[in-house]
């Protein structure tokens, strides 16, 4: 085997272990499902919506989105009593992944029908945290809390690790595509433009606190990921881009040491190493 050959195979190899841990070992089936299907769709390839959620920024803005969704006490409080992260931290991932892609890419037919399921789900998750206060995932102002920290991660990341930034335009755009299944999830009045997005995101600055489930789940993410060791390190440069991604006031919360400075100049490099590696890999896949 020459040297091209072996960097093929091992770009493969990574690309397929990315995919597998992302979107499942069924990824081919679903995936078929999804693109393949014919029908009518909410976006085409050339919505911004389309391009944030298929460029490999995702994997850092995800974990940055897990890490300042835990911060409202009340959604981490359903997340820690109902959904299992610890134990299924896979499989929660490739649910997200897979209703994230069948939103974005799918038929309009099957969009409607992931987002009828989760809010069946969200139904029935329901209760109150340690200090006594009520819950319920399907209430629209937590629905409203996760949605916007979701979108205000994922533009993030993509503006700043994406292949292609978007352009003030196509970031207004972009918000406004995330609505369409936001709104018929739950959320009442998911923003418009990039402006409304970070505006509804400091309106919940008050309500922000840092319980012991939302710093328990960011050591899990960062400190004890469900990995390999050999594992890790890759991970940990994503890790390190999601970190970079929060901003300064969501860090101190969660009590991450990385003060600007070094999310700037450490785990923001790290991160663009980490993005690089993924969207290398995921290339040795669809090639």
């Amino acid at each position: 085997m020459n040297a091209e050959s072996a960097t093929r195979l091992v770009q493969r190899r990574l690309g397929l272990a990315l995919r597998d841990r992302v979107a499942g070992e069924d990824a081919p089936e679903r995936a078929q499902r999804i693109w393949g299907k014919p029908g009518e769709r909410w976006f085409t390839p050339d919505d911004p919506i389309w391009r944030v959620h298929e460029d490999a920024s995702m994997f850092a803005g995800g974990i940055a989105s897990l890490l300042l969704q835990s911060l409202h006490p009340l959604a981490m409080a359903g997340v820690a009593g109902h959904s299992g992260y610890k134990s299924d931290a896979w499989g929660r991932l490739q649910r997200t992944s897979h209703y994230i892609a069948t939103t974005t890419y799918g038929t309009i037919e099957d969009a409607e029908a992931a987002i009828a399921r989760v809010r069946e789900i969200h139904e029935r998750v329901r209760g109150r945290d340690d200090l006594g206060r009520a819950y319920r995932a399907s209430d629209p102002h937590l629905l409203l809390w996760v949605h916007v920290a979701e979108i205000h991660s994922f533009l993030r990341a993509h503006q700043t690790f994406g292949a292609r930034a978007l352009s003030p335009r196509e970031t207004d755009r972009y918000v406004e595509q995330t609505g369409m299944a936001a709104r018929r999830l739950g959320v009442t009045h998911p923003p418009t433009d990039a402006l409304g997005l970070q505006r509804v995101l400091d309106s919940y600055r008050p309500e922000l606190e840092a319980t012991p489930a939302a710093l328990e789940a960011a050591r899990f993410l960062l400190l004890h990921p469900p990995l390999p060791l050999i594992a890790r390190a890759g991970y940990g440069t994503l890790a390190s881009g999601g970190v970079a991604l929060l901003p300064d006031w969501a860090r101190t919360m969660l009590r991450i040491p990385v003060p600007g400075p070094v999310a700037r100049h450490v785990a923001h490099p790290l991160g663009q190493l980490g993005t690089a590696a993924v969207r290398w890999g995921m290339a040795g896949v669809t090639a």
